[in-house]
């Protein structure tokens, strides 16, 4: 692919405090396997005005967003899609014609795993963390009907103001909160942070719950789903999540949509 790289190629990129290499090699499978004249790239950045002043003033026509730039992004675009808007979070900017959009596919594909779950709506939730992706997650199982929920999270501001918008109680740790559904959207374990190899949830809580959902994609196996299923629980990774959000966004980048075969292929490559 990179020698068919030529003046008419479009760029596509995404934007970490700490840049991995999955959406790198999926949306690179695709246009190869596709025939498209793409090409996408991973950064991170100390100065995010410039890195959004680039992506209008270079013709990128989309951009990934990661931890922590899906709140701070949303000042510096144009405007919002509606599933962006509802959570005040991007994690997907699309850029046509110089006007900058923001969306955010992490809620979609959060939303389609949960019902594809079966859980019931009674259910109670815990969720532990506060960030952009805990928005995503949170907004997506009250949309779907979870009423009863706690938003664990040390910061008592942001803890606070994501359980007002789940219309959920917030805790500052899992101390007297009981939950079926319990949902890791924080750092912990993922491979290369000061947190890796940590479990999100203690062995008696995870025993406790009926489901156990880790938004972590890398490793997909983290130790909080490894623990999970050893005690036969049934499991929503991070690596699930992490390629359907992918699929939307190569979809809104390139208006093509890869049939499941070609996805699974992708996938497997990129998570390899």
């Amino acid at each position: 692919m990179t020698a068919r790289i030529n003046r008419d190629t479009r760029l596509c990129m995404s934007l970490s405090a700490r840049p991995g290499n999955f959406g790198t090699r999926f949306q690179n499978y695709l246009y190869e396997a596709l025939g498209l004249d793409y090409v996408y790239k991973a950064f991170s950045t100390t100065d995010l005005a410039g890195a959004i002043t680039g992506i209008r003033a270079l013709d990128i026509r989309g951009c990934a967003v990661s931890m922590p730039f899906k709140e701070a992004c949303i000042a510096l675009i144009d405007g919002l899609e509606p599933s962006a808007a509802a959570i005040d979070s991007v994690n997907t900017i699309v850029n046509t014609g110089g006007v900058l959009r923001g969306h955010n596919t992490d809620y979609a594909a959060v939303a389609s795993l949960i019902a594809d779950s079966g859980l019931s709506t009674r259910t109670c939730v815990a969720l532990r963390g506060s960030g952009g992706m805990g928005k995503a997650v949170a907004c997506a199982l009250r949309d779907a009907g979870f009423a009863d929920g706690t938003i664990v999270a040390r910061n008592a501001v942001a803890g606070q103001r994501l359980a007002r918008q789940a219309g959920w109680a917030w805790a500052a740790d899992m101390g007297g909160v009981s939950a079926s559904l319990l949902v890791n959207v924080t750092p912990v374990g993922m491979d290369g942070g000061p947190e890796a190899g940590q479990l999100a949830f203690t062995e008696a809580e995870v025993a406790a719950a009926d489901l156990i959902f880790d938004v972590v994609a890398i490793p997909v196996e983290t130790p909080l789903i490894r623990l999970a299923r050893a005690l036969g629980k049934p499991v929503i990774t991070g690596g699930q999540v992490i390629v359907l959000q992918a699929v939307e966004q190569f979809v809104l980048y390139t208006g093509v949509r890869p049939d499941q075969a070609l996805i699974a292929k992708a996938a497997a490559h990129a998570l390899a």
